[in-house]
């Protein structure tokens, strides 16, 4: 399968903390890769560092073969990458259909309005409750609508890879059920490749068709998704009845401010490895 994202010895530091430490990482074209960990792994500051948000300290970051981790967020986006944040963090006070707007405005240039529309019509299409609610609010919706509205207003850049930050993070377990189901859809119908961090491990062994594991900033196992989920060692630190601090992931409520998110390295409050020998 032809590498559409190629991840290369990947190094991102906050201040005096190492956030990644020579992460290796391949998505292929149409496929799905989850990337699972603790709290504080590196899971986001990896999303971060893909679509521009951070900048790195050494390594590569290849999409289509073009180095791009020195290029700006909003350039990325009109070269196919978008990134539907943790914590959804749609515009509160615009409509829904405004914010789909929005997830244009970076590729402007090079569509016109017909066909901005039509991406936003088939957002409609895909999330039929945000029709209903395209006048309202977005601060109004609830926790899986926002997480609709901010899948779709990523989509409406037409994106090849979409990287999704914990798309199941404080929602209901049947709204998890759909959400889920529509990251299925989304793959299939619109030809997209995905990078998925979740916290929800099986759900997204099920969903992808190969994962990473990232532990201290570091990869500690990859492979088939199947052969990920039949591990002992994920098996009990990641699929287990519940999560488990000391030897998992911490399993999150709500997501970290905005404050914690710009100044804190996610490694600092990673839990100890589970993959020791």
């Amino acid at each position: 399968m032809a590498a559409l994202l190629e991840i290369k010895d990947l190094c991102l530091d906050y201040g005096a903390v190492r956030a990644l430490n020579n992460v290796n990482i391949e998505v292929g074209e149409r496929e799905i890769v989850a990337v699972l960990g603790a709290n504080g792994a590196g899971k986001t500051s990896l999303l971060r560092a893909i679509s521009g948000l951070r900048t790195r300290t050494s390594g590569t970051v290849l999409f289509r073969g073009e180095d791009v981790a020195s290029i700006p967020a909003y350039a990325l986006a009109s070269r196919g990458i978008a990134h539907v944040p943790e914590g959804r963090r749609v515009f509160a006070t615009l409509s829904v259909s405004e914010n789909l707007k929005l997830g244009a405005y970076g590729v402007r240039g090079s569509r016109d309005a017909r066909e901005a529309k039509s991406a936003e019509s088939r957002v409609y299409e895909l999330f039929p409750i945000l029709a209903e609610r395209r006048n309202q609010f977005a601060g109004t919706l609830s926790g899986g609508e926002q997480q609709m509205l901010a899948i779709g207003r990523a989509l409406v850049s037409k994106p090849s890879l979409l990287l999704l930050d914990e798309p199941s993070l404080g929602l209901a377990p049947i709204i998890v059920q759909e959400i889920f189901a529509m990251i299925r859809r989304i793959h299939d119908e619109e030809k997209v490749s995905i990078l998925l961090v979740e916290q929800n491990a099986r759900k997204a062994l099920k969903t992808a068709s190969r994962g990473y594991i990232l532990e201290l900033g570091k990869v500690v196992a990859q492979g088939p998704a199947d052969t990920l989920a039949a591990d002992g060692k994920v098996n009990a630190a990641y699929l287990g009845s519940g999560i488990r601090s000391g030897g998992g992931p911490k399993s999150k409520t709500a997501p970290e401010p905005e404050s914690v998110l710009e100044s804190t390295p996610e490694s600092e409050s990673a839990p100890e490895s589970a993959f020791k020998a």
